[in-house]
Parts: structure tokens; C-alpha cells; sequence
């Protein structure tokens, strides 16, 4: 009896030491854009119980912006969003459970905040209006747009009853890629949410095929997930993968670098009691993760593109400044952004060349931010006054 007394205990504490807590999970880097997508069903599910929770996977992730979807107590989302020190929130109310944001303060700088398509003759398509965050991180301009589109359905697609929840979603669908391809052309766009359909039904009921169809400007991250197992997908109850994360062709090369990766985290595998005290407590949905790498971490070393620095001189300037680098071995070009991240004047560097001139006379005075592009890659970039 002492013997199998003795091996209880030994099993216990093997227990105890081999099982993994929330933690324990790990994705966050200082190097790296973190974009979070997660349905918190009916927030709080569970009271301050689902607040605890929620709080411990934010700062245990550590991404830098947390796209959230069905909050429906707004006092205690900002009870709890208030309470996380290194995070700033932004919330806005809906018919059927809010939008919110929750970002790194110390990482994200916000330069605007707006909704899209939030008139009366959308509210079929979106009875959620798209909430759009427009921001920056390091020296890159990014624009997130958060989602929940209609639930439900048949699986089958009536392209002639606007009350079908298949067309609805296929509205929607439409109706985002309209606005990219007519307003943020050039831009770096993530469109991310539960977008409550899966990728991989057949063109003919395919509410995404807008999408899917042009592999030249829109790519969804999480398409492998979508295409592998069940037991990786974000809504584990039925199983299906309904979270999405959809970048645009801007964006392709940054998820390409090996630091780059998409994941859906398993927050259940590190809860004692799994799946069934995940969804007891905080969501039926799992977050889906974005991981990128930004070119100006990378192609330094390429020795096509030996840039370490760029400078200017004189600045502040009036009228015209000369920007020079280390000399390129490449054609390569230099790219002018204002601080809105709008494209303002584009220079062109022959090989061999260390230094050219700007002339800025047509453009208002402010800050400007100078990116040096070898191979369609940022080696360097910096700012430049204009008075």
C-alpha cells in the first residue's frame, strides 16, 4: 500500500510539473508586428472570472494589437482594459456585441479611428460596421480593419435573397475589397475578424471568392490552417476555422521572412480542464494570430545591399535637401511618405549612385519620412523637416 501511496504522489507531482499554464504560451517579439484576432463570446462570458483570463492571454501574448470581437458589457471591458498597464483600448458599441481594439501603447502609435459602411443600407451586409484602425509601428504605416460578419446559415450560397446569411457575408466580402481597391491602394492592410465562414467551400458558395480570386493583391494568412486539421481550427465546438486574417499584396513579402507566421493559439492546451473550461469561461472561439517580420529588419546583409544609414543635408531645409547612403549596388529607389503614410514623391537611384537631391518646393512644410528601397525591400529610412 505505502508503495502505491508513494507512486500516487510521484505521478502527482510529474503532473504538476509537466503541465502547461497560459504563461507559458510565448509569441510576441520586440523585432515583430503582433496583430491578434479573438471573438470573445458574449464578453464576459463568465463574469470577472472571463476578465481574468482575458487579461493573463493579452499580456501573456504580448501582441502589440488585439482585434476583438462580441464585447457586449462595455463597463467591464473598460474595467478591464484599464487595468492593463502597458495597453490602451478603444471601443465601439454594437447592435449585436461590440468592436474594440486593445494595443501596446509603447509600440503602436495611433493615427486614426473610424468606422466604414455604417449607414442604414449596409446593415444587411454588416451589421457590425467595419471598425478601421489606422496606425503606425517602427516606421511603418499600417491599416487593420476589424470585422464580425452575419452567423448562421445553410452552407449554400442564394445570390437571389438578400436575407441569406451566405449573401450577406458575400456583400460584405465584396463590399471590403471595393473600399481597398478604391481608397488604400498602396497602402499595408490587414482585414482580420470572425468573419463566421470557411475558406475552403467550393467557388459556387464561397462568400470569399472576391477575395481568393485575386492572388495578386490579397493573400489569407491563415489559408493552411484552414486546409489542415480540425483540431487547429479557431471555433473548436462545431470544429470549423471561421477567424480569418487577410493581408494585402503589400504585405506579402514581410509574411514570406522566416520571422514571419500565422498560428491559431490553443489557449485551451494550457488549461487543466481544456477545451471544456475554455469555453466555460472565456470563449467558444480561439485567437488567430499575425506575425510579421517588416523588411527593415531584413536585406541588410545582402551584399546587393550593403545600406546600414541614410542621412540628409541640410535638415530642417527650405526648398531642397540632399539625401545620401551608403553606396547602393543595385538600382534602387527612394520613397517619400507624409506623416499620414500617403506617398508623396518617388526618386530614382542608378547603381553606383550615394546621394541624390530632393527638391520639395511644390509640398507644404512638415515632417516627411524617406525610405530607401533596394530589390522591393526597405534597407533604410529616415526623417526629413521640410520648413
Amino acid at each position: 500500500m505505502r508503495k502505491i501511496y508513494s507512486l500516487l504522489i510521484l505521478l502527482t507531482f510529474i503532473k504538476v510539473l509537466s503541465a502547461q499554464r497560459i504563461d507559458d504560451i510565448s509569441f510576441g517579439a520586440d523585432e515583430t508586428l503582433e496583430v491578434v484576432t479573438w471573438n470573445i463570446e458574449r464578453f464576459p462570458k463568465n463574469g470577472e472570472t472571463t476578465m481574468d483570463y482575458v487579461v493573463q492571454v493579452i499580456e501573456t501574448l504580448n501582441a502589440d494589437v488585439y482585434a476583438l470581437q462580441e464585447i457586449s458589457d462595455t463597463t467591464l471591458f473598460k474595467q478591464m482594459a484599464e487595468g492593463m498597464e502597458a495597453y490602451e483600448w478603444y471601443f465601439d458599441r454594437g447592435w449585436f456585441g461590440g468592436l474594440a481594439y486593445v494595443y501596446n501603447k509603447n509600440t503602436v502609435e495611433i493615427l486614426d479611428m473610424y468606422k466604414i459602411y455604417d449607414s442604414q443600407a449596409y446593415w444587411k451586409a454588416f451589421p457590425r460596421s467595419p471598425l478601421v484602425m489606422e496606425m503606425r509601428f517602427g516606421n511603418e504605416n499600417y491599416i487593420i480593419i476589424n470585422n464580425h460578419f452575419k452567423c448562421c446559415g445553410d452552407g449554400i450560397l442564394d445570390v437571389n435573397s438578400s436575407n441569406d446569411e451566405e449573401n450577406r457575408r458575400l456583400t460584405a466580402s465584396n463590399l471590403l475589397k471595393q473600399y481597398i481597391d478604391n481608397n488604400l491602394e498602396n497602402e499595408k492592410v490587414i482585414v482580420v475578424g470572425d468573419l463566421n465562414d470557411i475558406l475552403t467551400d467550393n467557388s459556387t458558395n464561397n462568400v470569399f471568392q472576391t477575395f481568393l480570386d485575386d492572388t495578386d493583391n490579397y493573400q489569407f494568412t491563415d489559408l493552411d490552417i484552414a486546409l489542415g486539421s480540425n483540431s487547429d481550427w479557431s471555433f473548436p465546438g462545431w470544429p470549423s476555422h471561421l477567424d480569418h486574417i487577410l493581408i494585402t499584396n503589400e504585405l506579402f513579402d514581410e509574411f514570406k521572412n522566416p520571422g514571419s507566421s500565422l498560428q491559431v493559439i490553443k489557449v485551451d492546451d494550457y488549461l487543466d480542464g481544456g477545451l471544456s473550461e475554455y469555453d466555460s469561461n472565456i470563449s467558444d472561439h480561439r485567437p488567430v494570430a499575425l506575425k510579421l517580420l517588416s523588411n527593415l529588419h531584413v536585406g541588410i546583409d545582402d551584399p546587393n545591399q550593403t545600406v546600414a544609414s541614410m542621412s540628409s543635408y541640410p535638415n530642417p531645409f527650405k526648398n531642397k535637401t540632399t539625401i545620401a547612403f551608403t553606396t547602393v549596388k543595385a538600382d534602387a529607389e527612394i520613397v517619400i511618405f507624409n506623416l499620414q503614410g500617403k506617398k508623396v514623391d518617388t526618386l530614382f537611384v542608378t547603381k553606383g549612385k550615394s546621394s541624390i537631391i530632393w527638391n520639395a518646393e511644390a509640398l507644404a512644410t512638415g515632417v516627411y519620412l524617406a525610405k530607401l528601397i533596394v530589390n522591393h525591400k526597405t534597407i533604410s529610412s529616415g526623417k526629413i523637416i521640410l520648413i
